[in-house]
């Protein structure tokens, strides 16, 4: 995770990420300080479930309002391969930091080999991470939302060199009266061990949502429908993790886990325990979440 330094609403994003608002009348230096703090919280409540979280600080130096969400641009796996990822907004390419490698193997992590993919950047070709791939690395699929963001043959390259198989569809959000792509998966989608988090009426396509359907219930996976209301509030964007004595928790901000309703949250205590924290602000001005905050780190250790 990356404690941000100039964290702000980023304009370079926001052309199609239609979850930033911003925050009227406040000042960066307030709308930072509360981020961190928001940050902070988070960590200390992952932390207090027995989640080993690795917190680097973002650079002082470099303009990456965003850097608090590094799963875009990284991705760690179990064989020591790690992916590096091409960006749609050209401050976020600033994010991509080798000292994080550093830091990981002095923590004991073995890192065999990283497969760049950014030069993909040069041909304005985008993958962003996790955000645009939802991993369910026991049963070796990915899930991908095609969007300005998730570019479709670059996606397939992927599961080619990572060994998975890719499932593929569009999903949608309305915005002023129009269907528009959402920008990254995990807004609409999240994969636990034994259930799914999905909207799948964002997936205007019903031969691509049966598809996905198919997929999930190959896996047997529970699978728990979402609306679009409670995709705006942040419901997709979560993340399954172990905590102490191996136990699963399902992190998710308050917004989401606030809007979930009371049918939704029984069902999910069937599969796992759930953790919140209040991320309103960089919510607002990330518009990103819980999810997009955590790069999981699956390295072998050394």
């Amino acid at each position: 995770m990356v404690r941000p330094v100039n964290f702000r609403m980023n304009e370079q994003t926001a052309v199609n990420n239609y979850y930033q608002e911003g925050i009227d009348g406040v000042l960066p230096e307030t709308i930072n300080a509360k981020a961190q703090k928001e940050f902070d919280t988070f960590v200390n409540k992952l932390r207090g479930i027995g989640v080993n979280v690795v917190v680097v600080d973002d650079s002082v130096e470099t303009d990456t309002p965003d850097s608090i969400f590094p799963n875009n641009w990284v991705s760690f796996h179990e064989n020591g391969d790690v992916g590096v990822y091409p960006m749609f907004a050209e401050n976020r390419r600033l994010e991509r930091r080798e000292d994080i490698f550093n830091k990981l193997e002095q923590k004991g992590f073995l890192i065999n080999n990283i497969v760049d993919y950014t030069s993909a950047e040069e041909e304005h070709v985008f993958l962003e991470g996790t955000g645009s791939i939802i991993l369910d690395r026991e049963n070796r699929k990915a899930y991908c939302a095609l969007s300005p963001r998730a570019d479709e043959d670059l996606f397939i390259e992927f599961c080619e060199d990572f060994e998975y198989t890719p499932v593929i569809f569009l999903s949608n959000q309305t915005v002023n009266g129009e269907r528009k792509p959402i920008y990254h998966t995990n807004v609409m989608m999240c994969v636990g061990e034994t259930f799914a988090v999905i909207c799948l009426s964002s997936i205007d396509d019903k031969k691509e949502r049966k598809h996905v359907i198919k997929h999930l219930k190959e896996d047997r996976k529970a699978i728990i429908d979402i609306t679009e209301e409670q995709v705006n509030k942040f419901v997709g964007n979560m993340l399954q993790v172990k905590g102490a004595n191996d136990v699963r928790y399902l992190i998710m901000s308050q917004a989401a886990y606030d809007s979930l309703t009371n049918s939704q949250i029984k069902t999910l205590e069937k599969h796992t325990k759930i953790l919140s924290s209040s991320l309103e602000t960089i919510e607002a001005c990330g518009g990103g979440s819980a999810r997009c905050m955590m790069a999981e780190v699956f390295l072998p250790k050394a």
